[in-house]
């Protein structure tokens, strides 16, 4: 349906940008699907890798709306392609290799991580329709054609892919941040904890070296209050005593 003026609206242009998104990602999926052993291994570990393979749809080279039995079939025919065995000749770069696809394959198998795949996908998506829209925006009230690059279909799969692996890239580099976080407080309270223990030890070694040490204490007050008062009879008979007389020398 076409808006005022004969220009269509701008929410068909948004999923007709989005279906020849979709056509183009699935194209390249198509000529990816044939690289050779050694170029799935360089792709899977290309510069930023990292980040690149937090995408489990583009590590397996598979469309999110694939069925389970088709991301089966491409798991496996990946997963021969980049397996150890296969690529001898540089064995530890193809066992990462298969280590990315192996993980993202189970990721896709867990109902909830997909989902939350398919959901960073749609945002990426959704975000570039609003960036254009305010562009075509901004241009019309500036009295200017409504031409933006993103029209391109292929300018629009690369926004919408930049924008999304932004978008995984923001969400690991959060969790890194709550697992790191959570590994400290963790840290804080085993060390809290031993802490508590090795008081409670001291304390209780120190109750016991006081039980066994009350007879010596109490015997050695009583000694002290013996001697004391031996001292003080002693002190007082000598201050009874009368004084020695001095006996007189005659000539």
């Amino acid at each position: 349906m076409a808006a005022a003026g004969g220009e269509p609206s701008s929410h068909n242009m948004s999923d007709e940008l989005f279906q020849n998104f979709i056509s183009e990602v699935k194209q390249i999926e198509k000529r990816d699907s044939v690289l050779t052993s050694k170029q799935q291994i360089d792709r899977l570990l290309r510069p930023g890798a990292s980040y690149f393979n937090l995408n489990p749809f583009e590590v397996l080279q598979i469309d999110p709306d694939a069925t389970d039995d088709e991301l089966k079939k491409r798991f496996r025919a990946l997963s021969i392609l980049v397996h150890p065995d296969k690529n001898q000749d540089d064995p530890e770069r193809a066992q990462k290799a298969f280590e990315a696809v192996d993980k993202a394959y189970k990721l896709l198998l867990d109902p909830d991580q997909k989902k939350r795949a398919l959901d960073v996908i749609h945002a990426g998506k959704e975000y570039v329709e609003h960036m254009v829209k305010e562009k075509k925006k901004q241009l019309k009230k500036d009295g200017k054609l409504l031409d933006v690059e993103e029209d391109d279909p292929e300018m629009f799969r690369q926004a919408v892919y930049k924008q999304t692996m932004k978008l995984f890239a923001e969400l690991e580099i959060k969790r890194k941040e709550r697992e790191a976080k959570d590994m400290h407080e963790r840290k804080r309270a085993r060390e809290e904890e031993i802490e508590a223990a090795e008081k409670a030890k001291r304390e209780r070694e120190w109750q016991k070296n006081f039980e066994e040490t009350r007879d010596g204490r109490v015997d050695s007050w009583r000694t002290f209050q013996a001697k004391g008062k031996k001292s003080k009879e002693k002190k007082n008979r000598s201050f009874l005593k009368p004084p020695k007389v001095k006996m007189e020398q005659r000539e």
